[in-house]
């Protein structure tokens, strides 16, 4: 009987991409963001959120929402949400794009108004997820250092020539604001589209732009609901901008980016529940300034002047020790070292004030 033939031996040669790298070239320089509850933490103040709770009518509206918001796909663009915001702001439904948080919005105008190699310019330090969101886009980041004052440098960011300049007023991490004849500047010479990212505005006195952008053309701002509105764990942000604008910003975003919860929610808050945030603002405000006066002038830290719902301390080469201190007293704040023109700091998210009487205890150990 014939014996069956042998079978060729196995190659070598690997399988197209089983022993390298999935990624493409250049995601290794991404950093993956992470962040989660700190052991023994019972008081977090690291994420700038409202804790003074959620809006309740929005919540009541959650917890009584029909099976089918949940079993049915979402509106495609949030309609209802745009037209309620919109009604607001005193603009048209067409000049609201809204999204999975104000960051997905971000994203998305990046993609839909620059081509793989362009330039993103941003100050320098802000918001953590700009350079990320350029470089996820196959854009390049160029940094500018803000002013002595936590002004936007709006020279040096015209001088990038960047197709897209991105500003945020009041700014995070520093709580620092931009004048308002600066960024009319900006918006009048700069050669491409401004992104004017208001997440904080709820906490600062100042200009609408969202009133403004609509005629600018070539201006996106963008609000969250995350901070004053209490709704960070529902994920929901918009942009405003003029309709030709907000119309490439939808397409490059991609459909059902708000679920049907989050739009309830979110409509509900700003039909019924303006006053009480209204009131939980001005509330973070009184504790912002409460803790400014019980934190400055004590040695080995300089507390400045924030139009956010936080602070931001300076303390000479000691955040992460600090934030440990801190932590081990159950209270998380945000170590932010070697920050560009600030060097080590801590920032601070704000809380009722019998809350931050606790921190105020920490400081006295820290800083007697």
């Amino acid at each position: 009987m014939t014996k069956p033939a042998k079978s060729p031996a196995k190659s070598a040669v690997s399988m197209p991409g089983a022993a390298t790298d999935p990624a493409r070239p250049g995601l290794e320089r991404i950093p993956n963001y992470r962040s989660g509850p700190l052991p023994g933490v019972d008081l977090d103040l690291r994420d700038n959120l409202n804790l003074w709770g959620a809006p309740p009518r929005a919540m009541a509206a959650v917890r009584g929402a029909a099976e089918s918001l949940v079993r049915s796909y979402p509106s495609t663009n949030a309609v209802e949400l745009s037209a309620t915001i919109a009604e607001a702001a005193g603009i048209d439904p067409s000049e609201v794009v809204a999204g999975c948080g104000s960051d997905d919005v971000i994203d998305a105008c990046f993609r839909a108004v620059a081509s793989p190699g362009e330039r993103v310019a941003h100050a320098d330090p802000t918001f953590s997820m700009v350079p990320i969101l350029a470089r996820l886009n196959g854009l390049e980041p160029v940094a500018v250092p803000l002013m002595r004052d936590g002004a936007a440098d709006v020279d040096a960011l015209l001088a990038t020539g960047a197709r897209v300049i991105y500003l945020c007023s009041p700014n995070n991490p520093t709580g620092s604001v931009t004048p308002d004849a600066d960024i009319r500047r900006l918006v009048e010479r700069a050669p491409g589209v401004v992104l004017i990212d208001t997440a904080y505005a709820e906490f600062a006195a100042g200009t609408d732009w969202r009133a403004e952008a609509v005629a600018m053309g070539k201006v996106l701002v963008t609000r969250t609901f995350s901070k004053a509105w209490g709704l960070a764990g529902l994920r929901v942000g918009y942009g405003v901008g003029s309709a030709a604008l907000v119309d490439a910003v939808s397409k490059a975003r991609g459909p059902y980016k708000v679920s049907a919860l989050a739009e309830l929610a979110a409509v509900t808050a700003l039909r019924e529940d303006g006053d009480w945030m209204l009131r939980t603002s001005r509330e973070a405000i009184d504790a912002r300034e409460r803790l400014a006066a019980a934190l400055r002038g004590r040695p080995g830290v300089r507390v400045h002047d924030s139009r956010g719902n936080f602070l931001l301390l300076e303390v000479a080469d000691r955040a992460v020790e600090l934030a440990a201190r801190f932590q081990s007293r159950g209270i998380g704040v945000r170590a932010l070292p070697g920050l560009t023109g600030y060097g080590d700091t801590l920032r601070i998210g704000v809380a009722p004030w019998e809350q931050l009487e606790r921190v105020v205890a920490v400081a006295e150990e820290l800083w007697p």
